[in-house]
């Protein structure tokens, strides 16, 4: 049963987190229309048209990405403010114990968890098509280069079927020096297509080679049929976009579709494959993070200290650098394919979860 004393905590927790929220969104809006304002310019974009088609999703963005600190800071500053007013105190010496008195912390982090689940998982990677469409638009940036780029493919398109192009754009959809094999369970070499040029029909979606020579084989090695010609046409079961996909392509897919896709990049052999982990795995680690700092920044303020509410805010702040430095750190380091994603992914969560429980402990008993 929620108490009277319960619906006070949950109503500063939630109205210090509305508040923290409504000001840093102010702030990034102001801080990017002004950075970006030139741009809409040239595109011949009002800053209202990019309120309403980008600014929404690029706030989902935003707020997903800084909503562990913000439920941090705000748990410091809310409970800083009861613990100086000796509220806290008061309550723990009325007969309630600390644990009891940590539940309805425990209940807003719980929900906040949900919400940001469903977020990572299903809305977040709509918005961040939203967002990216409208950057390639207007804005560039890594999208546009990365997209524009030409690139060497190497994949593996199944598990006995291998392709080659020396260079491939995903813009125009085409790419020269093509190479397609495949071979049976015993990888001996049953079909070889060779090509100048390649690229996708869209009229028939089909792939269209140029300069084509083509040779089946025994899988004794023997030359069965052998052809050429200017050109073939020639399906595969793969799309351009899954031929090679840009670097961001993980954070625009839900998960169901996103472990459907690591599947087949795995299969491919994809050098991404870390950077598409860390993306599914921080989906849920990050929402996990809101119980760990809520009941850190709890721990961290519900006590008395000489320097008060800014002392706990600097040894927050000090906290929510660390916590974010090592996330980053140890997502490119694991991109780089030197840990798995999965350590770098939750680490963080596992050390502030240790150092959480010792703190919040340490104060429960004291």
């Amino acid at each position: 049963m929620i108490s009277i004393i319960d619906r006070y905590i949950i109503r500063n927790y939630i109205g210090t987190l509305l508040f923290m929220l409504v000001l840093l969104v102010a702030i990034f809006l102001v801080i990017d229309i002004q950075g970006h304002y030139q741009n809409y310019a040239d595109a011949g974009i009002s800053i209202a048209t990019s309120l309403k088609e980008y600014y929404p999703f690029y706030v989902v963005w935003a707020v997903n990405i800084f909503a562990s600190i913000l439920v941090f800071i705000s748990v410091i500053y809310f409970t800083s403010r009861l613990t100086n007013n000796t509220e806290v105190v008061a309550i723990t010496s009325a007969g309630s114990s600390f644990f009891r008195f940590s539940r309805p912390y425990l209940i807003v982090a719980l929900i906040i968890m949900t919400v940001s689940l469903g977020v990572n998982h299903f809305l977040l990677p709509w918005a961040n098509i939203k967002k990216n469409e409208f950057q390639m638009k207007t804005l560039g940036g890594r999208q546009k280069a990365e997209y524009l780029s030409t690139k060497q493919i190497s994949s593996q398109i199944s598990p006995n079927e291998y392709l080659f192009v020396n260079s491939y754009s995903r813009q125009s959809k085409r790419g020269t020096g093509f190479l397609y094999q495949k071979f049976n369970d015993k990888k001996q070499l049953l079909q070889e297509i060779r090509a100048n040029d390649i690229y996708w029909s869209e009229a028939d979606k089909t792939y269209v080679l140029s300069s084509y020579y083509e040779r089946t084989m025994s899988p004794e090695g023997k030359v069965l049929s052998m052809g050429d010609g200017p050109t073939l046409k020639k399906k595969f079961n793969f799309t351009p976009d899954e031929l090679l996909p840009e670097a961001y392509v993980a954070e625009t897919m839900n998960t169901p579709e996103l472990m459907k896709f690591i599947k087949q990049e795995k299969m491919k052999g994809s050098t991404n494959i870390n950077s598409y982990l860390n993306e599914l795995y921080m989906r849920t680690s990050s929402p996990v993070a809101v119980i760990i700092l809520t009941f850190l920044g709890l721990s961290l303020s519900s006590t008395k200290k000489r320097g008060g509410l800014g002392l706990n805010l600097a040894i927050g702040l000090t906290c929510a650098f660390l916590f974010i430095f090592s996330f980053q750190a140890l997502g490119i380091v694991s991109a780089k394919g030197a840990i798995p994603s999965w350590i770098a992914v939750w680490l963080p969560n596992l050390i502030f979860g240790i150092v959480t429980l010792i703190l919040y402990f340490k104060r429960a008993f004291a």
